[in-house]
């Protein structure tokens, strides 16, 4: 107990900078200041959006007077506790990183050959450039002691580290030749490919056979088969990743709308014996191989071997390359990307694919999509299965946020079976690597249908499916269900099953693994997991408690830095970027308790620690929730940020209803 503390002992120790004597000012000033900040908090990002109040009185019935309305609208802002996302932040984009920038051509030191030639808006005069140049953050740059260059050249903000004279860019040769020729990311977006996307001339060929499958009568009024999209014959080898060659060229026919609307019989039976004459007369040209005549089985496909590994969970925002290179250095065995949007991805959007990217450290990995339509979601499939390198393709029918729900995605997925059953059926059918499923105990909180989904999901083709002990009504608070974990794992055998849902300690995995599942899956688990505890990984496998310091987690820091202006890049823009990313996962880390403070082990979900003082001054600032001391942690890392600079979590709290 001797680390207890009030609020106003905590944000006074680290005002005076961890010195025991310097808590300057008066209590009342203390008071005053904190009760005009939590003001200032409930008016600005803890209210309720103004958004939400537009939509909550027009919900009211019959008129309701308007004062009620009023007095419902003050309640949130008395709340301490604030909950969801922050909708109403603003944007923290800055429109442009620099006021001057250098041209790319000078950067590669071909100024001569700038493509835009007299009409470039971009400086060529780095005399100019250097001038304007905010100052260097630190005297060493990762990049140019990692690989012997450092490609950013003269807009790098660590820049004296390898200028010479001249403003002249200096290459360790000897260890640039190390890294020559080697690949460090996959799956890149490439401009061919974007400009196909872009332009609606990649080909498709096996999704559109099996969707024109889908919109073919097959004797129960027009309906498609029940979701099957293939012929009778080839039902029973219902994994087949090979269609018949000769219809990609074919007619096209009426398929699923993108709104998700069953298309009208009458539009399904127009092709007739007319089409069937078209299809039946369409010519190939070039050699007979095997894929024309011998479809490829289930048994064939690569399997996923990764029961009893440790499964990284797919993490929007917080869950990046740099992220996930710290998990896999602390024991992580299986790692996702962050969940993609199918259509975004369709339509060749950068930011999506940039979700996709691999690191060469990444043994096993996998990536996770989103979408609700069977069309988009088996294009989206065929289309990675011929560009990125995957071990494993998931789908997302676990996502609760309405933007999601709303449009038939994430969860909604389970209660529109005809669909979900479509698009598992018509992803197995393109994908030469397994198809997985992340799925909740179902929608609503007191009524589990997944045991009811898991064997026709079996039945689908799916490879193996994750169960999250919780419903969407739940998100990610109260405890998850390993009961009925346990429940689903023998209903869903022989396929695996991985259990997903406060794994806090090496002992609650214990627990986990003996309730029968095939593995666990471990995610931002609040207040512990792997965002607020990556060591997790080595915790378990270690079967140990890690009273891990300050100086080691701020170490972690300092390598999640590293990575990300690895990624990111080591100029203004990739500086920020790196800065951006590490805030909000800094929003997540002062949520963990360190070890050797707590008064019993392990810790339990529901626990939420009072205010408490760290045993140095550096675990009291990691501790704090105020975003004014993370942005001073980032400071440490990165150096000063910029004039104007605003940071606002993208969540408020770990869940909202």
């Amino acid at each position: 107990r001797r680390f207890l503390a009030s609020k106003e002992q905590f944000h006074a120790y680290l005002r005076a900078g961890g010195e025991p004597g310097g808590q300057a000012g008066t209590e009342e000033e203390e008071d005053e200041a904190e009760e005009k900040k939590e003001e200032e908090e409930a008016g600005s990002c803890q209210g309720e959006p103004p958004a939400k109040r537009v939509r909550s009185e027009d919900l009211g019935q019959d008129g309701e007077s308007r004062e009620d309305a009023g007095a419902a609208e003050k309640e949130p802002t008395e709340r301490k506790r604030a909950r969801g996302q922050n909708k109403s932040r603003p944007c923290m984009k800055p429109n442009c990183y620099e006021q001057s920038r250098l041209c790319l051509s000078v950067m590669q030191g071909c100024a001569e050959k700038c493509y835009f030639g007299p009409r470039c808006r971009f400086l060529h005069d780095i005399g100019e450039y250097m001038a304007a140049k905010p100052a260097d953050l630190g005297r060493s740059c990762v990049l140019f002691e990692t690989f012997g260059k450092c490609i950013y050249g003269v807009t790098c903000r660590f820049a004296q580290a390898h200028l010479g004279d001249g403003y002249q860019n200096i290459v360790n040769g000897d260890l640039a030749k190390q890294w020559e020729g080697k690949s460090l990311v996959r799956n890149n977006l490439s401009k061919d490919l974007q400009h196909q996307l872009r332009k609606k001339k990649f080909s498709f060929k096996k999704a559109d056979a099996y969707l024109r499958g889908l919109a073919k009568p097959h004797g129960n009024g027009g309906k498609g088969g029940k979701a099957m999209g293939l012929p009778t014959e080839e039902q029973e080898v219902s994994n087949c990743t090979t269609p018949q060659e000769g219809l990609g060229d074919g007619p096209k026919c009426a398929v699923l709308s993108e709104q998700g609307e069953d298309p009208k019989p009458d539009a399904l039976q127009s092709p007739g014996p007319t089409g069937s004459k078209e299809a039946s007369s369409i010519k190939t040209v070039g050699p007979v191989t095997d894929e024309d005549i011998i479809k490829l089985r289930s048994c064939e496909k690569r399997k996923l071997e990764i029961q009893g590994k440790l499964y990284l969970a797919p993490l929007t925002t917080c869950g990046n390359l740099p992220f996930r290179r710290i998990c896999k250095r602390f024991g992580a065995d299986v790692t996702c990307g962050e969940m993609a949007v199918c259509t975004n991805l369709l339509q060749g959007q950068s930011s999506e694919w940039a979700l996709l990217k691999r690191h060469h450290t990444e043994d096993i990995f996998g990536v996770q999509l989103e979408g609700a339509f069977p069309d988009t979601m088996t294009k989206c499939a065929e289309l990675l299965n011929q560009t990125i390198e995957v071990d494993f393709v998931d789908i997302n029918v676990g996502c609760p946020i309405d933007l999601v729900y709303k449009k038939g995605g994430g969860c909604a997925l389970m209660t529109r079976s005809n669909k979900f059953e479509q698009i598992v059926r018509g992803m197995n059918s393109v994908l030469d690597v397994p198809l997985t499923v992340k799925i909740r105990t179902g929608v609503q909180e007191k009524i589990n249908v997944a045991h009811k989904i898991i064997p026709k999901i079996r039945e689908w083709g799916a490879s193996m499916v994750t169960l999250h002990g919780r419903s969407r009504e739940q998100r990610y608070t109260r405890s998850a269900d390993w009961d009925y974990i346990a429940e689903c794992a023998k209903i869903a055998s022989p396929m695996p099953l991985f259990g997903n849902g406060d794994i806090l300690s090496y002992e609650d995995a214990n627990r986990a693994m003996q309730s029968g599942v095939s593995g666990i899956m471990i995610a931002r688990q609040v207040p512990v997991g792997a965002l607020i505890k990556p060591w997790l990984f080595t915790e378990i496998k270690e079967q140990r408690h890690w009273d891990i310091s300050s100086g080691e987690r701020f170490g972690i820091l300092r390598d999640f830095t590293n990575y990300g202006l690895e990624h990111w890049g080591s100029d203004t823009q990739g500086v920020e970027k790196t800065r951006k990313f590490l805030l909000e996962w800094l929003s997540f880390l002062c949520r963990y308790i360190p070890v050797g403070l707590l008064e019993h082990l392990p810790q339990k979900i529901n626990e939420r620690p009072p205010y408490y003082m760290g045993r140095d001054y550096l675990e009291t600032l990691m501790a704090s929730q105020n975003v004014d001391d993370w942005i001073k942690i980032s400071e440490l890392l990165l150096g000063p940020v910029p004039p104007s600079f605003t940071f606002l979590p993208k969540h408020k709290a770990n869940s909202y209803r």
